[in-house]
């Protein structure tokens, strides 16, 4: 239709009613480990703000299985790792039905005392899922049909051993390379090419921690940035050159929460009653030193991630403060990012983890109840909360409006659009 041509009326009542659509709400994909992003913050808008009468509608729920993988979402399909029948299975759902589309067997069931089945969610990235075993068999498969692609023994082939609470790395995908962290003697990083899982390079010597490595912008450009057993190292993306390494011993190797940046600096945390700092970066050549902004250590830090991630929203940090090892005490926490200021704790708030969109957080609980609160630095502001599901470590996937939540036994998805 030529420009000087009148639009029809009927086609402007459709582009206003399209344009007022997607002004009240945005969709967003999950298709990783805390979201697109890999920092627990969903894009989606129109997301309710007050509590439906016995909580937000469930749309399906079907049946699962063991572990502590997390789901990823990407258009129609849900992935997640699970264990079951003796065997760590690659599941493929229908994301609006909950409909079975292929389930593939990639490891042997994997066991230890802290829990059975895997840890680490799954990565679907450009027609394939990409998923590390709690032994740290890392797979490629197909997204269509479930084949799989290539799969790789790392820990065994590179003379190393799983970690003692079993590999928890969800895989990062950048660039055509899928990096992990290994924990062996010479490769505490390792890059695959992501078609033929080659090895293209290795980085580090420390132990593997139980934490997931993210490209963040630190230090004035693009790093990988990985938390091992026992440092926080830096990472060049492409060749994996080490830029910077900040040591960082928790008990056990506990480091288990995702970097997160902070207006070019680098937030990390970790439980076992240890704490958290800010790193700031400062580049001589072609590396950085990492120097603490600030940190907060022991029995009266501000913020101790034991595996849940914190968020950082408009310059402050809402996380899980854990107090002691495992013990049972969590407060729900917002500090200010820059200065490690404790603005407010709601205490006794009980284990779980979360995400965040809308201005909201999404927060599940060990105890299987679902928490809808304003992300807000001047209070605690609770929306809602109800028991929906058995309760797990798991932090919710958010896409397209609804909320998806898995525990040893199902996978539930909830409408969360007003």
């Amino acid at each position: 239709m030529p420009e000087s041509t009148p639009r029809p009326p009927l086609f402007l009542a459709f582009l206003i009613g399209f344009s007022a659509i997607t002004d009240r709400a945005r969709a967003d994909d999950w298709p990783q480990f805390l979201g697109p992003q890999r920092n627990g913050i969903s894009a989606e808008t129109g997301l309710i703000d007050t509590w439906p009468a016995g909580g937000p509608k469930e749309i399906w729920r079907v049946e699962g299985g063991g572990g502590m993988a997390g789901l990823a979402i990407s258009g129609e399909t849900l992935a997640t790792l699970i264990q079951r029948d003796g065997k760590q299975f690659i599941l493929s759902l229908n994301a609006s039905t909950g409909k079975s589309i292929w389930q593939t067997a990639v490891a042997p069931e994997y066991r230890n005392n802290m829990g059975a089945g895997p840890r680490a969610t799954p990565t679907i990235s450009n027609g394939k899922i990409f998923a590390f075993t709690g032994q740290g068999i890392l797979a490629a498969l197909n997204l269509a049909d479930g084949k799989i692609v290539w799969s790789r023994n790392l820990p065994q082939e590179l003379s190393g051993r799983p970690a003692e609470y079993g590999m928890a790395c969800s895989p990062l995908v950048v660039d055509g390379q899928v990096i992990v962290t290994v924990g062996a003697p010479k490769a505490a990083v390792v890059a695959c090419d992501a078609t033929t899982g080659k090895t293209l390079w290795t980085a580090g010597k420390d132990k593997t921690g139980y934490s997931s490595p993210a490209v963040l912008k630190v230090g004035g450009s693009p790093q990988i940035v990985v938390f091992t057993g026992s440092s926080a190292l830096g990472l060049k993306p492409g060749s994996g050159k080490a830029l910077w390494r900040h040591p960082y011993q928790t008990p056990y190797d506990c480091n288990i929460a995702t970097p997160i940046a902070v207006d070019g600096n680098v937030f990390i945390s970790s439980g076992e009653n240890h704490g958290s700092a800010l790193l700031k970066l400062t580049q001589d050549g072609d590396t950085f030193t990492a120097s603490e902004v600030w940190a907060s250590n022991g029995p009266t830090s501000v913020m101790r991630n034991e595996w849940q991630t914190s968020i950082l929203l408009n310059g402050h940090l809402y996380g899980m403060d854990n107090v002691g090892g495992a013990g049972p005490i969590t407060h729900l926490t917002c500090i200010e990012a820059a200065t490690g200021k404790r603005v407010w704790q709601e205490a006794r708030f009980g284990k779980g983890n979360l995400i965040a969109a809308d201005g909201k957080l999404f927060i599940s609980t060990m105890r299987g109840e679902i928490v809808i609160a304003r992300a807000t630095p001047k209070s605690h502001e609770e929306i809602g909360r109800g028991k929906l599901f058995k309760g797990s470590r798991t932090a919710p996937a958010l896409a397209n409006g609804r909320l998806y939540l898995r525990d040893d036994k199902e996978i539930v998805c909830l409408n969360v659009r007003k």
